[in-house]
């Protein structure tokens, strides 16, 4: 990932408004734009696995939550992150329907799947941020190290567990459902 240049440090505002005539996503960290490339072919492939997983869960449940991909969170006052999944109460996007899908409160879960280049920012940053917003579980599923790290907000901060292999991932979120690392790393 690299920062995009510009003249000055964007309010949140500015970001919410910002277009520079392409398709490119960025997520908005103390002002500065940064550039989110295109994921890994893998990468994509856990979303796509783990979106449909959430979305059959949450109908079963007859849940009015959304697991969704390109929303953003506003995580502090000059900063705004794009999960690579996240669990909403549909209530939260309702308001977002024709403008920038950055929600401000109520995210359930958020969902990173680690590249090489963003290793620090998904598992410290965004760890930090993401407490602090007050999501009650993230996950940071990482190919590289064969792991999903699955964190649940205790007194405003996580607890981790990290699992491997066959091991079940056990979500308080999700307490039914079964999916063993193996299954999410190569679905």
């Amino acid at each position: 990932m690299t920062t995009t240049t510009t003249p000055t440090k964007l309010t949140f505002e500015e970001y919410l408004a910002y277009d520079d005539g392409t398709d490119n996503r960025y997520e908005l960290e103390d002002g500065a734009l940064i550039l989110m490339n295109p994921p890994p072919g893998r990468h994509a492939l856990i979303i796509y696995f783990l979106i449909n997983t959430f979305i059959a869960e949450i109908t079963r449940l007859q849940l009015s939550w959304a697991a969704m991909q390109l929303i953003g969170v506003r995580t502090a006052p000059r900063r705004s992150r794009l999960p690579d999944i996240c669990v909403v109460p549909v209530e939260e996007i309702r308001d977002k329907l024709d403008v920038s899908a950055v929600i401000e409160s109520g995210a359930i879960l958020a969902v990173e799947i680690v590249s090489p280049d963003s290793v620090k920012r998904d598992y410290r940053f965004k760890r930090a941020e993401y407490a602090s917003f007050g999501i009650p579980e993230y996950w940071i599923v990482d190919p590289l190290s064969q792991k999903v790290t699955l964190l649940l907000l205790v007194e405003g901060l996580y607890e981790e567990t990290v699992y491997q292999g066959e091991d079940p991932v056990q979500s308080q979120i999700f307490p039914e459902l079964t999916l063993k690392v193996n299954q999410i790393l190569q679905p």
